[in-house]
Order: structure tokens, then sequence, then C-alpha cells
């Protein structure tokens, strides 16, 4: 198997963590998207990261597809629960971090235009939509170490992703201060070699 990723995607970062925890070996492929040759567009018509392309040519996406994949090719460190009820609340989780990474990409690419071409309104709109969702996120953890039933899963890995996406690109918010359970995750999250040897490159 090999993963079609860009070292700062918080998504390929999720995906890339999750086969860490899972000890499943994957060949990593760095892409530039922006390059003519870039091989991601053969193996997904979205031209989006990451993909995982499967030993028989066959490439799956997006993030929440892969996971799903690596969590089911072995029994161990399940990421996503059996249980059904325990399973929707780490889905949830996880929903509501990829909608803040959406959201945080949509800034990022408004600001890099040129200033005269950037609609205020629209950072205003994405932004409003990062802090509310990390005020959420933040009042539901509340004290808890992890975020669903006291226990590591894909819930913990999609708010870390986003996490560390935000602390790479927003410096301007100050998790210790406004969210601090939210914080105090992270904090917890950084100790694992999973987190470490994933983070993103200033840049």
């Amino acid at each position: 198997m090999k993963l079609l990723y860009t070292v700062n995607s918080p998504y390929a970062r999720k995906v890339r963590i999750a086969a860490i925890e899972k000890h499943i070996d994957i060949a990593l492929e760095e892409v530039v998207l922006a390059s003519p040759d870039c091989p991601v567009k053969q193996y997904n018509p979205l031209g989006k990261v990451p993909v995982l392309v499967l030993s028989d040519g066959d490439s799956l996406y997006d993030s929440r597809v892969i996971v799903e994949y690596l969590d089911n090719r072995t029994p161990l460190a399940h990421l996503i629960p059996a249980d059904n009820g325990s399973k929707i609340a780490v889905r949830r989780w996880e929903a509501l971090a990829d909608g803040v990474c959406d959201a945080a990409v949509a800034v990022i690419l408004e600001q890099r235009k040129p200033t005269e071409l950037q609609d205020a309104a629209n950072i205003a709109k994405h932004m409003e939509k990062v802090t509310r969702v990390l005020a959420v996120l933040n009042l539901d953890l509340t004290k808890k170490k992890w975020c669903v039933n006291g226990v590591f899963s894909l819930a913990d890995i999609a708010v870390g992703c986003v996490l560390g996406y935000l602390e790479l690109r927003f410096k301007h918010i100050d998790l210790a201060s406004e969210y601090p359970n939210l914080s105090a995750l992270y904090t917890e999250l950084m100790k694992r070699d999973s987190f470490k040897t994933t983070m993103p490159v200033a840049g």
C-alpha cells in the first residue's frame, strides 16, 4: 500500500497517525498538488489528498474512508468502536474536526489571494465556524482525558490533527487560554510517537 499525501494536510496526517497506531506499514509518497506531473488525479478524480493506493492498483479516498479501511485490517487497537452508540459518538467528533479543517483551509486559500481580491466577509464566515466549533468541542470535552468513553480513538486523532493545523496556520488562536480542555488534550496527544513523527512543517 502507498499513501499519497502532503506533509501539512491535516486529513493526510489523520491517516498517517491511524496507520502508526494500528502498526500498519504504508509506503509514503509526498506529492506537490500544483505540480503538472502530480499523480493524485490518476488515483482520485477529486485531485485531493490523502489517497491510499492498494496493492492491486485500486485506490481509496477520502481520509474517513481510508481510516475505516485501515481500522478493519487488523483487530489491534481499534480506533472506531464496534458498539454503535460509541461509534456514532466518535464519528460526530470526527465530523466536527473535519469541518473545522474545511473552514480553516478555506480561510487560508482566501488569504493567499492578492489583497484586493480577498473576500473579508468570506474569511469572517469561515473563521466564525472555526471558533464556534472549537467552543463546542472544548465544552464537550470538559475535563475528560479522551473524547469518547475514556478511550483513545479516532475522535482524538481527528481533533488532534485540526489542533495541530491551527497551531501551524492560525497563531492568533490561543488554545491554552481560550480552549483549555482542547489544549490539555493536545498536550496529551503530543506525548504519542504517532503525533510527534507526523508534525506539520512551518513554511
